[in-house]
């Protein structure tokens, strides 16, 4: 698959304490209602990860690569999404990844 045409999946890792978790929500809820018909963009779930209930992740699904890089690019992206910023995992190399839809049933 070359990208172009396949949706798309975004991983955004979480990191925050047991105090924060409700700022976490909080911020998470604020950020999808301003998404909120954003071209491209399918939905998105906020996962809280069982066996650490400190981390969380942002899986959003987009229609295809190039609707999900219109949208990164473009001027709103930093602002709409920087309530979660402080909460993005430090640990991890990167706390995004991008993942392609490579088969489905």
């Amino acid at each position: 698959m070359d990208g172009t045409t396949s949706r798309v999946r975004v991983m955004l890792y979480l990191r925050a304490s047991e105090d924060q978790a409700p700022a976490v929500a909080e911020a998470y809820h604020r950020i999808s209602a301003d998404l909120a018909g954003t071209p491209g963009l399918l939905g998105n779930e906020l996962l809280r990860e069982v066996s650490d209930p400190g981390a969380f992740a942002v899986l959003s699904d987009w229609e295809s690569l190039p609707a999900f890089q219109a949208w990164e690019s473009g001027s709103a992206h930093r602002g709409t999404t920087s309530p979660l910023r402080e909460y993005q995992d430090s640990a991890r190399a990167r706390p995004f990844a991008l993942f392609e839809v490579a088969a489905t049933y």
